[in-house]
Protein backbone atom coordinates (compact mmCIF):
# COMPACT_ATOMS: atom_id res chain seq x y z
CA UNK A 1 0.00 0.00 0.00
CA UNK A 2 1.14 3.61 -0.50
CA UNK A 3 1.30 4.89 2.62
CA UNK A 4 2.25 9.09 1.66
CA UNK A 5 -0.65 11.35 0.40
CA UNK A 6 0.88 13.95 1.76
CA UNK A 7 1.63 15.68 -1.54
CA UNK A 8 -2.17 15.13 -2.63
CA UNK A 9 -3.96 16.15 0.73
CA UNK A 10 -1.78 19.54 0.20
CA UNK A 11 -3.47 19.80 -3.98
CA UNK A 12 -6.69 18.70 -2.46
CA UNK A 13 -6.74 21.47 0.77
CA UNK A 14 -7.81 18.48 3.35
CA UNK A 15 -5.87 16.37 5.45
CA UNK A 16 -7.02 12.53 6.31
CA UNK A 17 -7.39 11.84 10.03
CA UNK A 18 -7.51 8.21 8.09
CA UNK A 19 -5.46 7.08 5.55
CA UNK A 20 -7.03 3.77 4.93
CA UNK A 21 -9.84 5.66 3.74
CA UNK A 22 -7.44 6.57 1.07
CA UNK A 23 -5.99 3.32 0.23
CA UNK A 24 -9.53 2.12 -0.29
CA UNK A 25 -10.26 4.95 -2.49
CA UNK A 26 -7.77 4.30 -4.80
CA UNK A 27 -8.10 0.39 -4.88
CA UNK A 28 -9.05 -1.30 -8.39
CA UNK A 29 -11.41 -4.04 -8.63
CA UNK A 30 -8.64 -5.47 -10.67
CA UNK A 31 -6.09 -5.28 -7.88
CA UNK A 32 -8.29 -7.17 -5.03
CA UNK A 33 -9.15 -9.83 -7.38
CA UNK A 34 -5.42 -10.42 -8.62
CA UNK A 35 -4.05 -10.36 -5.34
CA UNK A 36 -7.10 -12.22 -3.87
CA UNK A 37 -7.30 -10.03 -0.83
CA UNK A 38 -11.63 -9.63 -0.38
CA UNK A 39 -10.89 -8.34 2.89
CA UNK A 40 -9.63 -4.76 1.31
CA UNK A 41 -12.30 -3.60 -0.38
CA UNK A 42 -11.97 -1.77 -4.09
CA UNK A 43 -13.11 1.81 -4.71
CA UNK A 44 -17.08 1.04 -6.23
CA UNK A 45 -18.87 1.55 -2.82
CA UNK A 46 -16.66 4.62 -2.01
CA UNK A 47 -17.41 6.01 -6.06
CA UNK A 48 -21.16 5.22 -5.27
CA UNK A 49 -21.59 7.65 -2.13
CA UNK A 50 -18.81 10.37 -4.07
CA UNK A 51 -21.54 9.80 -7.29
CA UNK A 52 -24.69 10.85 -4.70
CA UNK A 53 -22.67 13.70 -2.65
CA UNK A 54 -21.00 15.42 -5.86
CA UNK A 55 -24.48 15.98 -7.74
CA UNK A 56 -26.35 17.06 -4.36
CA UNK A 57 -23.49 19.66 -4.24
CA UNK A 58 -23.46 20.83 -7.39
CA UNK A 59 -26.77 20.63 -7.59
CA UNK A 60 -27.47 23.10 -4.92
CA UNK A 61 -24.54 25.59 -5.90
CA UNK A 62 -25.90 26.20 -9.34
CA UNK A 63 -29.75 26.05 -7.65
CA UNK A 64 -28.14 28.99 -5.73
CA UNK A 65 -25.82 31.00 -7.99
CA UNK A 66 -27.59 30.75 -11.21
CA UNK A 67 -31.72 32.05 -10.59
CA UNK A 68 -32.35 32.68 -13.75
CA UNK A 69 -32.04 29.14 -15.15
CA UNK A 70 -34.52 26.78 -16.06
CA UNK A 71 -34.75 23.22 -15.07
CA UNK A 72 -33.67 21.94 -18.04
CA UNK A 73 -31.10 24.74 -18.52
CA UNK A 74 -29.74 23.55 -14.93
CA UNK A 75 -29.51 20.19 -15.65
CA UNK A 76 -27.74 20.56 -18.81
CA UNK A 77 -25.33 22.70 -17.00
CA UNK A 78 -25.12 20.06 -14.06
CA UNK A 79 -24.11 17.53 -16.63
CA UNK A 80 -21.50 19.50 -17.81
CA UNK A 81 -19.57 19.73 -14.71
CA UNK A 82 -19.97 16.02 -13.44
CA UNK A 83 -19.43 14.26 -16.77
CA UNK A 84 -16.73 11.67 -17.23
CA UNK A 85 -14.55 14.07 -19.04
CA UNK A 86 -14.23 17.44 -16.97
CA UNK A 87 -14.09 14.69 -13.74
CA UNK A 88 -11.09 12.58 -15.89
CA UNK A 89 -9.46 15.88 -16.52
CA UNK A 90 -9.15 16.75 -13.19
CA UNK A 91 -8.26 13.44 -11.97
CA UNK A 92 -5.48 13.85 -13.96
CA UNK A 93 -4.32 17.29 -13.33
CA UNK A 94 -4.57 16.13 -9.95
CA UNK A 95 -2.45 12.75 -10.36
CA UNK A 96 -4.79 10.47 -9.11
CA UNK A 97 -4.23 7.58 -11.58
CA UNK A 98 -0.44 7.58 -10.24
CA UNK A 99 -1.77 6.58 -6.76
CA UNK A 100 -4.37 3.51 -8.11
CA UNK A 101 -3.28 0.27 -7.04
CA UNK A 102 -4.18 -1.64 -10.12
CA UNK A 103 -3.69 -5.46 -11.48
CA UNK A 104 -0.59 -6.64 -13.64
CA UNK A 105 -3.17 -6.60 -16.44
CA UNK A 106 -4.74 -3.67 -16.06
CA UNK A 107 -1.97 -1.68 -15.63
CA UNK A 108 -0.55 -2.84 -19.02
CA UNK A 109 -3.61 -2.07 -20.95
CA UNK A 110 -3.46 1.83 -19.56
CA UNK A 111 -6.38 1.43 -16.51
CA UNK A 112 -4.61 3.94 -14.96
CA UNK A 113 -4.93 6.68 -17.46
CA UNK A 114 -8.32 5.57 -18.80
CA UNK A 115 -10.75 8.14 -18.91
CA UNK A 116 -13.79 6.36 -16.92
CA UNK A 117 -11.19 5.03 -14.28
CA UNK A 118 -10.34 8.50 -13.44
CA UNK A 119 -13.28 9.51 -13.53
CA UNK A 120 -14.25 6.56 -10.77
CA UNK A 121 -11.38 7.78 -8.40
CA UNK A 122 -12.51 11.47 -8.77
CA UNK A 123 -16.16 9.90 -7.49
CA UNK A 124 -14.55 7.98 -5.19
CA UNK A 125 -12.09 10.54 -3.49
CA UNK A 126 -14.71 12.87 -2.91
CA UNK A 127 -16.76 9.58 -1.11
CA UNK A 128 -13.31 9.06 0.93
CA UNK A 129 -13.27 13.08 2.32
CA UNK A 130 -17.05 12.60 3.38
CA UNK A 131 -16.34 9.26 5.34
CA UNK A 132 -13.39 10.98 7.00
CA UNK A 133 -14.32 13.96 8.10
CA UNK A 134 -18.37 14.80 6.70
CA UNK A 135 -20.59 16.94 4.35
CA UNK A 136 -18.42 19.87 4.89
CA UNK A 137 -14.64 19.20 3.63
CA UNK A 138 -16.27 17.22 0.84
CA UNK A 139 -18.21 20.37 -0.06
CA UNK A 140 -15.36 22.52 0.27
CA UNK A 141 -13.33 20.04 -1.72
CA UNK A 142 -15.98 20.56 -4.69
CA UNK A 143 -16.18 24.10 -4.63
CA UNK A 144 -12.20 24.60 -4.49
CA UNK A 145 -11.46 21.40 -7.39
CA UNK A 146 -14.93 21.70 -9.42
CA UNK A 147 -16.82 24.32 -8.94
CA UNK A 148 -14.68 27.03 -10.65
CA UNK A 149 -14.28 28.12 -14.36
CA UNK A 150 -18.01 26.85 -14.73
CA UNK A 151 -18.15 28.71 -18.62
CA UNK A 152 -15.20 27.23 -19.41
CA UNK A 153 -16.23 24.05 -18.14
CA UNK A 154 -19.49 24.39 -19.92
CA UNK A 155 -17.95 24.88 -23.02
CA UNK A 156 -17.03 21.10 -23.69
CA UNK A 157 -20.92 19.97 -23.12
CA UNK A 158 -21.76 22.72 -26.12
CA UNK A 159 -18.93 21.83 -28.56
CA UNK A 160 -20.36 19.88 -31.02
CA UNK A 161 -23.13 22.02 -31.34
CA UNK A 162 -20.83 25.10 -31.58
CA UNK A 163 -18.60 23.62 -33.67
CA UNK A 164 -21.46 22.43 -36.02
CA UNK A 165 -22.53 26.19 -36.28
CA UNK A 166 -19.31 27.61 -37.27
CA UNK A 167 -19.16 25.20 -39.82
CA UNK A 168 -22.13 25.55 -41.61
CA UNK A 169 -21.05 29.62 -41.00
CA UNK A 170 -18.15 29.41 -42.28
CA UNK A 171 -18.69 27.34 -44.99
CA UNK A 172 -16.17 24.50 -43.93
CA UNK A 173 -16.48 20.84 -43.85
CA UNK A 174 -16.79 18.97 -40.29
CA UNK A 175 -16.28 15.70 -39.87
CA UNK A 176 -15.99 12.78 -37.30
CA UNK A 177 -14.39 9.60 -38.13
CA UNK A 178 -14.18 6.42 -35.96
CA UNK A 179 -10.84 5.60 -35.94
CA UNK A 180 -10.84 2.33 -33.44
CA UNK A 181 -13.39 0.64 -31.61
CA UNK A 182 -11.47 -1.74 -29.21
CA UNK A 183 -12.78 -3.50 -26.10
CA UNK A 184 -14.98 -6.32 -24.84
CA UNK A 185 -19.17 -5.22 -25.23
CA UNK A 186 -19.38 -4.47 -21.89
CA UNK A 187 -16.45 -2.08 -21.68
CA UNK A 188 -16.13 -0.90 -25.35
CA UNK A 189 -13.41 2.30 -25.88
CA UNK A 190 -13.47 4.17 -28.98
CA UNK A 191 -11.16 6.59 -30.76
CA UNK A 192 -12.34 9.35 -33.15
CA UNK A 193 -10.73 11.81 -35.28
CA UNK A 194 -12.72 15.15 -36.07
CA UNK A 195 -11.76 16.94 -38.85
CA UNK A 196 -12.42 20.91 -39.81
CA UNK A 197 -10.88 22.61 -42.96
CA UNK A 198 -8.37 24.74 -42.80
CA UNK A 199 -7.42 23.19 -39.44
CA UNK A 200 -5.38 20.32 -37.51
CA UNK A 201 -7.52 17.14 -37.02
CA UNK A 202 -8.10 16.67 -32.82
CA UNK A 203 -8.55 13.30 -31.67
CA UNK A 204 -11.17 12.23 -28.32
CA UNK A 205 -11.53 8.76 -26.72
CA UNK A 206 -14.27 7.50 -24.79
CA UNK A 207 -16.57 4.67 -23.83
CA UNK A 208 -19.17 5.30 -26.58
CA UNK A 209 -18.80 6.70 -29.68
CA UNK A 210 -20.43 9.81 -28.78
CA UNK A 211 -18.41 11.01 -25.95
CA UNK A 212 -15.24 10.40 -27.85
CA UNK A 213 -16.37 12.69 -30.80
CA UNK A 214 -17.21 15.03 -28.13
CA UNK A 215 -13.57 15.10 -26.97
CA UNK A 216 -12.70 15.46 -30.36
CA UNK A 217 -14.99 18.20 -30.88
CA UNK A 218 -14.02 19.85 -27.71
CA UNK A 219 -10.38 19.93 -28.17
CA UNK A 220 -10.98 21.34 -32.54
CA UNK A 221 -13.08 23.70 -30.77
CA UNK A 222 -10.49 25.24 -28.80
CA UNK A 223 -7.95 25.60 -31.46
CA UNK A 224 -11.12 27.43 -33.42
CA UNK A 225 -11.34 29.46 -30.57
CA UNK A 226 -7.57 30.44 -30.42
CA UNK A 227 -7.31 31.05 -34.14
CA UNK A 228 -10.53 33.00 -34.13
Amino acid sequence: MKNSYDDLEKKIGYEFSDNSRLDVAFTHKSYTNEKMCGSHPSYERYEFLGDAILEYVVSDYLFANYPDLTEGELTKLRASLVCEFTLSKISTELGLGDYGLFSKGELKCGGNKRSSILCDLFESLVGAIYLDGGIKPAKDFIYKILLTDIEHKKLFHDSKTRLQEYSQKSGRKLQYILMEETGPEHDKNFHVKAELDGFAPAEGHGHSRKNAEQEAAYKLLCSVMKNN
